[in-house]
């Protein structure tokens, strides 16, 4: 599965079967959640849903419970049994362990515990990984906290620190890192700016539990006029350059190319 799906991921209940159509057309993607979104009592259930579903498996993640347990193996003999092979792993924890899941599925780990977070370069260079998430509220939980966040809605250091470095395994092996979630759906002020941050910095989408914040991930991933108008300008000047060059008084190497080519990239172009 490629993760070039588009920016905007967004979580549903497996439980939920009426919606899955709806928030697929809604989003980049969809996350049918048997996890957390699904009360115990009703795993059996979802799974049924799942089975029964038609959506198109390339913009499909399933959340499945942490490995080595009950739900766990239940959700994958599940998914024998559809086309979906990508799957989320709740509380990713053991490079050992993930490294044992059945081949024919490629995994999402979502780092959302302390052990998740310190073993995130391991978990990023296993070659069935193909994307690292984190999660901020489960990471606090594991520490004996309570809010990942300031008063002031900015994320708590330890929850800088775990996206940070998520991030930076991701990127040291090639991966796509997703940005967590933004739980209070009514401060798309504080929505759009993480969102762009996560744009400029590299993650390759941000998660969403509500489809009104998909429209604000979109256009805070999405490149201006003024910045593809400066990429392009950029990569028609290198075509005629050697080495560091000056441009429109900045001076230009490999890094600042990179960056404008993401931006021609990210702009669809």
């Amino acid at each position: 599965m490629s993760f070039d799906l588009g920016p905007a991921i967004l979580f549903c209940p497996a439980d939920r079967p009426e919606r899955y159509g709806k928030a697929l057309d809604r989003a980049d993607a969809v996350i049918l959640d048997l996890e957390d979104a699904v009360a115990s009592g009703d795993k059996t259930a979802a799974r049924g849903a799942l089975i029964e579903s038609d959506l198109d498996p390339d913009r499909v993640i399933v959340r499945v419970n942490p490995v080595g347990t009950r739900d766990f193996d239940a959700d994958l003999k599940t998914l024998s049994n559809t086309d979906y092979r990508t799957i989320m792993l709740a509380k990713a924890e053991s490079a050992k362990r993930i490294a044992k899941i059945d081949a024919r599925f490629t995994v999402v780990a979502l780092l959302e515990t302390a052990k998740g977070v310190a073993h995130a370069e391991r978990i990023a260079s296993l070659d069935r990984v193909v994307a690292l998430m984190w999660g901020a509220e489960d990471l606090v939980a594991s520490l004996g906290g309570t809010s990942s966040r300031k008063p002031n809605g900015r994320y708590r250091d330890i929850a800088r620190y775990a996206r940070a470095r998520t991030l930076l395994a991701a990127g040291a092996e090639g991966k796509a890192a997703i940005d967590a979630v933004h739980l209070d759906i009514a401060d798309a002020k504080r929505l759009r700016i993480e969102a762009t941050d996560a744009a400029a910095t590299g993650f390759a989408a941000t998660a969403c539990i509500h489809p009104s914040q998909v429209p604000i991930i979109r256009a805070a991933y999405r490149p201006d006029a003024a910045q593809v108008s400066w990429a392009r300008a950029v990569l028609a000047a290198a075509a005629n350059e050697r080495g560091v060059f000056v441009h429109a008084g900045r001076m230009v190497d490999e890094p600042v190319l990179r960056h404008a080519r993401a931006l021609v990239r990210r702009a669809g172009e």
